[in-house]
């Protein structure tokens, strides 16, 4: 599915009645972690994955989502994540905690077998349905965001951008970071993908979030929803 389709298939969910109700997350379990990804789980459930520059607030952001304050591993040494990492959130679907990329502290031969592992499972996992890229709202563009993102859209990945660590800002500053991202990314994109302004300490977008997954589910269930 290419960037636009995917950009015209979240405008169809928004219009969706049930979009902005709130999912309820029942039971949030870790299940695996896989070093390749012909070791994740072997069904057919949709999977949701995370993935963002180390220390953007992945493990908050999972944590904030799940309503679970250790489902995800925090750290204070960024780039924790060495594997792909599986939570089955409601018996019903997955949410796949990704290593971050971007951390100088590491050889490179290791950084080479983590940007394979993340884009193998990227490109070759058939389960997965939509790639959340998480963004430090508080910093200028990164170019090694900008080519991550422009990358996925060359591969023809659904994705979706969220903003974390909002309660670093003011709302109104936060609020123009957003809008000074969106201009960079229409320099070179013709739609953007769907974006979130989150806030693990506050909960802020949780809903937002949560509701966008829901809503997808509910289209594949229906099989309505486009394939990847």
């Amino acid at each position: 599915m290419n960037l636009q389709s995917f950009s015209n298939y979240f405008s169809y969910l928004c219009t969706q009645n049930n979009y902005k109700r709130g999912m309820e997350i029942k039971t949030a379990e870790f299940t695996l972690s896989a070093p390749m990804v012909s070791m994740c789980p072997q069904d057919t459930k949709p999977e949701y994955a995370f993935i963002g520059r180390s220390n953007v607030g992945k493990s908050s952001l999972i944590n904030m989502l799940t309503n679970h304050k250790k489902l995800a591993k925090t750290s204070q040494t960024p780039g924790k994540t060495l594997l792909i990492n599986h939570f089955l959130i409601n018996r019903e679907w997955y949410l796949v905690d990704l290593p971050g990329y971007g951390f100088a502290k590491r050889s490179k031969k290791e950084v080479d077998r983590l940007d394979q592992m993340i884009r193998g499972y990227i490109l070759q996992r058939e389960q997965l349905v939509n790639v959340f890229v998480l963004v430090d709202v508080r910093l200028e563009p990164q170019k090694i965001d900008l080519e991550f993102i422009e990358w996925l859209g060359m591969s023809s990945v659904p994705f979706a951008i969220v903003f974390t660590k909002a309660d670093k800002l003011t709302p109104n500053k936060a609020r123009q970071a957003v809008e000074a991202y969106k201009k960079t990314l229409m320099e070179t994109w013709e739609e953007l993908p769907p974006i979130f302004l989150t806030s693990a300490e506050k909960r802020d977008g949780r809903d937002d979030v949560l509701s966008y997954i829901e809503q997808i589910n509910r289209e594949l269930h229906s099989g309505n929803a486009p394939m990847v």
